[in-house]
């Protein structure tokens, strides 16, 4: 798209690509260097993070959301040239979320550095390395029009997300924290929305490309498979009685959660006990 030539990280996409394959690196070489070390805290660095991202997906959400009333967009298809400067602001907030995904690739740097190597999940990689890459296609040919709806989506339950885990990093808040079992059924929601979304594009067309509404719906359904599997293995575990005699109930509630309770953020494993 002619419109978003010369901005950053877009004109090539070897960036992209080096950028992708540095993350990968960094996570095998970084398990191997602290596999003889003890882990990090970065109790401060995690507060400062979430904080970071939880800001910068409240700016994309208020934006996204005046932008398309600004332009009129149409919700169940909108074309990619209609909205004139609208289209533009569209695609200036979606370079952001671009370009976020490769500062979310810090959720995994640190895992890697508090030595959870366990929570580095297939979902988790997937997802985060998958995603950087669909945007800058995405930034490249279809940078506003139908593209907005899940990024929209995505910024509202990254706000919910990422301050859950900035709050969750400060002990005396995790008692008060009792909704993040919701939060992914909300991303589950998110991903059948936008594939809903994607689909009544392709139903009743009003020029936006197809095969990126194909492209789209397929990948969207992967995260709900993958999701859903997280879902039922994460939530939906019933004990076994041996386990019940084992583990007596007043030995595994602390500060509220239970020992074993796991959270999920962008598809990966994060343990509270650890934190």
């Amino acid at each position: 798209d002619a419109r978003v030539r010369g901005w950053f990280l877009l004109d090539s996409y070897l960036p992209t690509f080096f950028l992708t394959g540095a993350y990968l690196l960094c996570i095998w070489l970084g398990n191997k260097f602290m596999k003889d070390r003890p882990p990090f805290s970065l109790r401060a660095h995690l507060i400062v993070y979430n904080l970071g991202i939880t800001l910068l997906s409240l700016y994309m959400l208020v934006e996204l959301i005046l932008a398309t009333w600004e332009g009129g967009y149409n919700l169940q298809c909108q074309n990619l040239h209609s909205a004139g400067e609208s289209d533009i602001r569209v695609a200036k907030v979606l370079w952001w979320y671009y370009f976020s995904k490769v500062i979310e690739f810090m959720d995994t740097i640190f895992f890697v550095l508090r030595k959870k190597s366990s929570q580095i999940t297939f979902l988790h990689v997937y997802h985060h390395a998958t995603m950087f890459n669909i945007w800058w296609c995405v930034l490249n040919w279809i940078p506003c029009g139908q593209s907005f709806f899940g990024p929209t989506l995505n910024s509202f339950i990254h706000v919910l997300m990422y301050s859950y885990y900035g709050l969750s990093v400060i002990p005396s808040m995790r008692k008060y924290l009792w909704w993040k079992k919701y939060l992914t059924q909300a991303q589950l929601i998110q991903f059948l929305l936008t594939i809903v979304h994607t689909l009544s594009a392709a139903v009743k067309p009003c020029g936006f490309p197809f095969g990126c509404l194909m492209f789209q719906s397929s990948y969207m359904a992967t995260l709900v498979i993958l999701f859903i599997n997280f879902y039922v293995k994460t939530y939906r575990k019933t004990p076994s009685r041996t386990g019940i005699k084992e583990h007596p109930v007043t030995t595994e509630i602390k500060n509220g959660f239970h020992k074993d309770c796991f959270a999920a953020a962008n598809g990966f494993l994060n343990n509270k006990k650890s934190q």
